[in-house]
């Protein structure tokens, strides 16, 4: 059985792993319609650029495809419905969308895909030019500045969750909603930051990339470490849980602090791991490019000493 909250299923028994993956689609399913809209062009846009001979690595393909499924098993399941009712639920479903859906949409490279992808001529062109001028304007270098990024990805739990927004919010699932969106576009930002793949509004030096996304751990655990040792209910959202569920609000908000905490440290290593790969590569390439230009020069030297050494010619 199900009751509804504003349009949006929500649940009447208490949650299962099974009723947890029970597909839901109503009309609050605003996140999972984006998403599959995203996967089609991006999958249309492999498809272009391969027709025109254009190379595009699976890998990329694969981790976009990972993404988009990671936001739909949190956003069109009955996760949404039971992360509207218990804490520990609703900091999964952000922390997936912050974290390691983010982390894998912007390893598929959306952005230089559609750069790829755009026509250069004809009706095409103008969406093209809107993309490039849109990643150079001011606005968007300054949203994506590691200190902005770093700054909205952190401090949104805290202005958020530590400030009555968070239960205005959820007040309704238009609210509800619009945070998941705000969640996923500020992991989008800080990851598109640090990985550097393709064209990007702020680029930064691998070893910056890398501080980048050191910064947040600490806030996060502080963040982790202050749901845990709270003696009352942070949220008052979910301090009244349903009757009959058996949920123990402190236990929850504990768990809560726990997922909190897991997010924050594992995809974090992830992240530095992937960004210390490319610095490495990139270093590789960069000597592999200056040994062949010493190669140049001592030749082109050697044949000039050859040269002289045979004398003017007679």
């Amino acid at each position: 059985m199900e009751s509804h909250h504003g349009g949006m299923h929500m649940p009447t028994e208490p949650p299962t792993l099974l009723r947890l993956l029970t597909p839901q689609f109503d009309a609050t399913s605003v996140v999972p319609a984006l998403a599959v809209v995203a996967l089609a062009a991006y999958l249309l846009g492999v498809r272009t650029v391969r027709r025109r001979g254009i190379r595009w690595p699976w890998h990329r393909t694969a981790n976009f495809v990972a993404g988009i499924v990671t936001v739909l098993l949190v956003t069109a399941t009955q996760v949404m419905g039971y992360g509207m009712m218990i804490f520990s639920i609703h900091m999964l479903q952000k922390m997936v969308l912050t974290v390691p859906s983010a982390m894998l949409l912007m390893l598929g490279a959306p952005v230089s895909l559609a750069i790829r992808a755009l026509p250069r001529r004809g009706w095409g062109a103008a969406g093209r030019w809107l993309l490039l001028r849109t990643l150079r304007s001011p606005t968007a270098r300054f949203l994506a500045h590691p200190v902005v990024t770093t700054a909205v990805f952190v401090g949104s739990l805290y202005g958020i969750y530590f400030t009555p927004t968070f239960d205005l919010l959820m007040g309704s699932w238009l609210g509800n909603v619009g945070m998941l969106v705000f969640f996923l576009g500020s992991g989008l930002l800080a990851f598109g930051g640090a990985f550097a793949l393709g064209p990007w509004p702020h680029r930064a030096s691998a070893p910056a990339r890398i501080l980048e996304l050191g910064l947040p751990g600490p806030l996060h655990a502080f963040f982790a470490v202050a749901l845990m040792l709270a003696s009352a209910p942070v949220v008052r959202a979910f301090a009244d849980p349903p009757p009959g569920w058996g949920i123990d609000v402190m236990t929850d908000q504990l768990a809560a602090g726990n997922i909190v905490w897991g997010f924050g440290e594992v995809p974090s290593v992830i992240a530095f791991i992937i960004v210390y790969l490319q610095w490495s590569r990139s270093e590789v390439v960069q000597t592999r490019v200056s040994d062949r230009r010493v190669e140049a020069d001592l030749e082109a030297y050697n044949a000039h000493l050859r040269t002289l050494a045979q004398g003017p010619p007679r």
